[in-house]
């Protein structure tokens, strides 16, 4: 019996001393704390379900940029010096910061732009390389070209639609390209529009009404989302029609939008962190690409723009905002 005890008893030590120990965890968002509220629950959900509990195993430390890009090396900064064990960054900009900041810790990114490869955040998908793994936004730039299809779907007789994008956010020039490629075989007049601040927002509507801009495509990124209520006001006070590439800015007033599940994404980057703190190496974990996608309609809006979204559209929508 004392043989057969006397190797369990070293085991049964190194599974006490890892049951004591406190992983801290350093998450890193574009946006502001209370837009990514849903979000942030959902990573905390998958955390648990895998059987990591804030004050129990692990500590996690938030750091938000507010929508503010500057502020995003500072931030990444601090977690830095906090020495965390790993740091979780969405989308892109935060997810480039913590890079530029360590090159040792590793970095789950959520949401990542639609090559993070050509961001130079990985190597590759299959083989990431370095410190940085995660979860990108889309399975390719189509998404985008999908959104405007969408957009004149629900508003058939639109024949100019306004872009509103950040040149500030991650490298949209392929996006931007796939948007002109779907404008052209839907018979669509773009014009595009750059805000870098919400002090930009009025001048592009009313640069939007001064052409007849007929509906709205927003390319939307952290500062638009931390701004989406007022974004959503301005398009209603100008009466267009507008669509964005997640839900946050519907559930805001906006029109409608179409792209990943973001509750599905931040879930499944609970998975990456677990696999990270037990031992593997983020540069041998695949990026993954989305496998969820919504369509989300605010029938509330549609109305107050005298708008009948065709049923064909509505049988289609994941949820419907009345």
């Amino acid at each position: 019996m004392l043989t057969l005890a006397l190797p369990t008893a070293p085991l049964a030590a190194e599974a006490q001393q890892q049951a004591a120990k406190v992983y801290r965890i350093g998450y890193l968002a574009g946006g502001s704390s209370t837009s990514s509220l849903n979000t942030t629950e959902a990573f905390r959900q998958g955390l648990r379900e895998l059987g990591w509990v804030e004050g129990q195993n692990i500590v996690i430390d938030y750091r938000s940029a507010e929508g503010r890009y500057d502020r995003l090396p500072d931030l990444a900064a601090e977690l830095v010096r906090l020495k965390v064990d790993v740091i979780v960054a969405s989308p892109s900009p935060p997810a480039a910061a913590a890079k530029n900041a360590t090159g040792t810790i590793p970095i789950v990114m959520i949401g990542a732009g639609a090559d993070p490869v050509e961001q130079g955040l990985i190597a590759s998908l299959a083989r990431p390389g370095g410190n940085v793994t995660g979860l990108s936004y889309s399975v390719g730039q189509e998404i985008f070209g999908k959104q405007l299809a969408l957009l004149k779907e629900a508003v058939p007789k639109i024949r100019r639609v306004a872009v509103l994008w950040n040149p500030a956010a991650p490298p949209l020039a392929r996006a931007i390209e796939e948007v002109k490629v779907a404008a052209r075989s839907l018979g669509l007049q773009l014009q595009f529009l750059e805000a870098r601040s919400p002090n930009e927002f009025d001048g592009a509507f009313a640069a939007m009404a001064r052409e007849h801009a007929g509906a709205l495509l927003v390319l939307t990124d952290a500062m638009f989302s931390v701004h989406r209520g007022r974004l959503a006001d301005l398009a209603a006070k100008s009466r267009l029609p507008a669509t964005y590439t997640n839900r946050l800015p519907v559930e805001a007033g906006g029109l409608m939008s179409y792209g990943p599940s973001f509750s599905d994404l931040w879930r499944r980057a609970a998975g990456y962190v677990d696999k990270i703190l037990k031992g593997a190496k983020p540069g041998d974990l695949p990026v993954e690409q989305p496998t969820k996608f919504e369509l989300v309609i605010n029938l509330k809006t549609a109305k107050a723009l005298g708008l009948t979204i065709p049923p064909s559209l509505l049988g289609r929508a994941d949820q419907i905002i009345e």
